[in-house]
C-alpha cells in the first residue's frame, strides 16, 4: 500500500469511527445489539424493507458477523 493510501485510509478511520463487532447481546426487548470494539453497543435489527438483517435471529448468522464493522454513531456523536 502506498504512503498516500495509508495516510488516506487513516484519515478516513479517524473520521468514520469504523469500530469492529467484537460481540452481541439482547437488550430489554429482545433487540440484538452489537458489542462494538469501543465499548459502545449498536442496534442491528432486522426491519424490512428499511434494514434487511435476517442474520441477526440465529447464533451462526452473528457468529458470521464478528470482526465487521459499523460506524460507532456514539463514538460520532450522533447518539
Amino acid at each position: 500500500m502506498s504512503a498516500r493510501r495509508r495516510l488516506l485510509t487513516v484519515h478516513y478511520n479517524m473520521w468514520s469511527m469504523e469500530q469492529r463487532i467484537v460481540g452481541f447481546h439482547q437488550d430489554e426487548h429482545g433487540d440484538w445489539v452489537a458489542d462494538l470494539a469501543c465499548g459502545h453497543g449498536q442496534h442491528v435489527r432486522h426491519q424490512p424493507p428499511l434494514t434487511n438483517r435476517p442474520w441477526v435471529f440465529t447464533e451462526e448468522g452473528r457468529t458470521q458477523h464478528l470482526g465487521q464493522v459499523l460506524n460507532c454513531k456514539k463514538c460520532e456523536g450522533q447518539e
